[in-house]
């Protein structure tokens, strides 16, 4: 077998997109009008650009700054708008032709009425800043004008993000809104005082605490820049270069490809921050192979679904709700990056071994040797992807710049790799520079064009949201805290149970960063509220940190599970069998939140010592890999039943010795004594299979 035999095809790759549909359904027109399109999705990217640049130039003794300066609001509005715009431009409002309105589902070409809409809801997204002035002075008194905009706003928007992620965000939004109105008619603990229409749309239109708020914000600043820099990487090569470098360090290991493939989808999601573009970069190649080793398409898939959803989790990107975090909790991001290491990297240890349990039970072996890419080979091709990547995570980690400076300083970084890489090749292999450099350029501009496409979704989900976090903060946040503790009966563990089922439920036909805008709103104060009347301290980030990590969970849960389409496509297994497999696998990483919940050691929180750290790390990485052989039914070899428990109890003393230290009367600063009894239980547990299966094969 050879690597070459598994190179992923342009068919493969436009299935999983299309099977995926967390992006819709993308119009390409053909002629003046495709240039439209990408000429709009290019000037918001150079937009975003111009705002996050802070150099300046020295002219006539003083400083010119070379970027533009606007206040938030502006930036918000104009984001706004650019979103807006191109979802009316660039995707129809039915998928496929249905009852007879095939006029409906055009892909070949803008019609009219979406070029007037597109024009319409910019200008009302753009209307806060061009009548700023006026709306400030009548701010809690809106005119008829006021009101009318608002209101088409808000058509218009949730128009949008029924198009661009589905209609489940525009439901919840409408049934909140609905809520708003109606609460004085709701019985008894749902009773609701009410507003009126024009506290209603000042409040979601002319304010920031609706859809121009802190989500919105955050995607302005923050969010799009490091998905422009996922875009740019991406277009330049660096997923592949991932995945090559992955396959030459484990390939050769039992189950190779399989590992190989949690590997480059780690890689490639510390950058991208979607489970789905993970699955279309990686999945197409590492499926095939998974598959000619002899992992059953499903397997194959589902595990490329578990590595891809949890490179969400990994820094330091995350995907975009991990800056939401930092906004809501107040934290530097370099925080959410702390708390979010330990359990992202114990979650992919347990994932690597879960592939190792597979190939294990199948008796597969790894890819020879000579089949695989060489090493350093693949490193030094591709070691200036690595130079962008090293760049951003200096900025963020040693010299402490923002989340924003950071990605731009490593988008220019990224932007001189894409034009310098194709030259360079071209004089070492002697061919003409000129055709190089053009080649660059048309890079560039794609990955400006892709990264504008692939934050319409983002954008708009944000934007989306913003109108649940506006009718939260009408005044129903005391209720849902009533609402919650009276359906929980008190008790902190079922309420995390529901918060989680209701992440799982609402997450099924939502993008992660609506998911946990939504769920953050109602449940993360209300998760730390509960637990401080029930004598538990539970760190907002880490009430934060569980929303996230079981929105995220949502991607692969049957029966929508967006990632498991995408993955199924490649691998030409059934969705819904692909899904609960990936579940099944993700169960490593569901129960990691309800252990840092009580355990806030899992998140580093008030950690500052190096050894503290990693003796933290490696309890979680075992003490997670002793779940998966509880929950997958082999260890050392197939288990019996009564090893179960004994491996369950493994997972509870090293993620909670701080419990099992206070059974057993031992001081908290000695807690960690408490994990030698896991590691010898663990050890025993080991000891009894391996005499079962004799001496270990080579």
């Amino acid at each position: 077998m050879t690597i070459a035999g598994a190179e992923d095809t342009d068919k493969s790759r436009a299935d999983a997109q299309e099977a995926a549909e967390e992006d819709g359904v993308w119009r390409r027109p053909v002629g003046c009008s495709r240039l439209v399109l990408a000429g709009v999705a290019i000037a918001w990217s150079l937009f975003q650009l111009s705002i996050a640049c802070n150099w300046s130039i020295p002219v006539g003794g003083r400083k010119v700054p070379l970027g533009l300066i606007l206040d938030s609001i502006s930036i918000r509005s104009i984001h706004l708008a650019f979103a807006l715009a191109l979802v009316f431009l660039c995707r129809p409002p039915l998928k496929r032709p249905r009852f007879g309105l095939g006029a409906l589902a055009v892909r070949d070409r803008v019609p009219l009425y979406d070029i007037v809409l597109a024009v319409l809801a910019a200008l009302a997204a753009l209307y806060l800043i061009i009548d700023y002035q006026g709306i400030t002075h009548r701010f809690g008194a809106p005119a008829v004008r006021d009101v009318a905009i608002g209101l088409g706003l808000l058509i218009l928007l949730l128009e949008g993000c029924r198009r661009a992620i589905g209609p489940a965000l525009s439901v919840i939004a409408l049934l909140f809104s609905l809520y708003a109105f109606l609460g004085p008619h709701m019985p008894g603990l749902l009773a609701f005082k009410g507003v009126s229409l024009n506290r209603f749309i000042g409040q979601m239109t002319m304010s920031t605490e609706g859809v121009y708020g802190v989500p919105l914000h955050v995607s302005a600043s923050v969010v799009f820049l490091f998905v422009l820099f996922g875009a740019m990487l991406e277009r330049a090569g660096g997923g592949r270069f991932f995945m090559h470098l992955a396959l030459s360090l484990l390939g050769g290991f039992r189950g190779g490809p399989a590992k190989a493939s949690v590997l480059s989808s780690g890689l490639t999601g510390m950058v991208s921050g979607s489970s789905i573009a993970n699955i279309v970069t990686t999945g197409t190649f590492t499926i095939p192979l998974m598959k000619k080793m002899g992992y059953p398409p499903k397997k194959a898939a589902a595990i490329e679904v578990a590595a891809s959803t949890d490179g969400q989790l990994a820094p330091p990107v995350m995907g975009a709700a991990a800056f939401i975090i930092a906004e809501y909790v107040n934290a530097p991001y370099v925080e959410v990056i702390k708390a979010a290491a330990i359990p992202a990297f114990a979650s992919y240890a347990a994932l690597l071994y879960i592939t190792h349990v597979e190939a294990c039970k199948l008796g597969l072996r790894g890819i020879p040797r000579r089949d695989l890419p060489r090493f350093f080979a693949t490193l030094a091709r591709g070691l200036h992807y690595l130079l962008p990547l090293g760049f951003l995570l200096h900025q963020l980690i040693v010299a402490r710049r923002t989340p924003e400076a950071a990605a731009f300083a490593a988008c220019c970084v990224m932007a001189l790799v894409m034009i310098l890489q194709r030259p360079v090749e071209a004089l070492l292999r002697k061919t003409p520079l000129w055709p190089a450099f053009r080649r660059g350029g048309r890079d560039l501009l794609a990955a400006l064009a892709a990264g504008g496409r692939n934050m319409v979704s983002v954008a708009l989900a944000t934007a989306g949201a913003g109108v649940i976090v506006g009718v939260v903060a009408m005044g129903l946040g005391g209720l849902i805290t009533e609402v919650i503790d009276a359906v929980s009966m008190g008790s902190i563990t079922l309420m995390l149970i529901v918060t989680a089922a209701a992440s799982l439920i609402i997450g099924m036909g939502l993008p992660t960063t609506a998911t946990y805008i939504t769920m953050a709103t109602l449940t993360a104060p209300v998760i730390v509220t509960i637990g401080r009347s029930h004598g538990v301290v539970v760190p907002l980030m880490a009430a934060h940190l569980f929303v996230f990590y079981f929105g995220i969970l949502a991607d692969d849960t049957p029966p929508v599970g967006l990632a498991a389409y995408a993955a199924a496509a490649i691998a030409k297994s059934p969705p819904i069998a692909t899904g609960v497999q990936g579940f099944l696998y993700d169960i490593r990483t569901a129960v990691l939140p309800f252990m840092f919940i009580f355990n806030a050691d899992l998140i580093l929180h008030d950690v500052h010592s190096w050894p503290q750290g990693l003796l933290i790390f490696a309890m979680a990485c075992a003490g997670n890999c002793a779940f998966v052989a509880a929950t997958q039914g082999w260890f050392a070899t197939r288990n019996r039943w009564y090893e179960i428990p004994f491996l369950l109890s493994v997972t509870f003393l090293l993620m909670r010795p701080d419990l099992v230290a206070r059974w057993i009367g031992l001081p908290h600063n000695q807690r960690y004594w408490t994990c030698i009894i896991g590691l010898v239980v663990f050890g025993a547990v080991y000891l009894l299979q391996r005499l079962r299966v004799g001496q270990p094969r080579t």
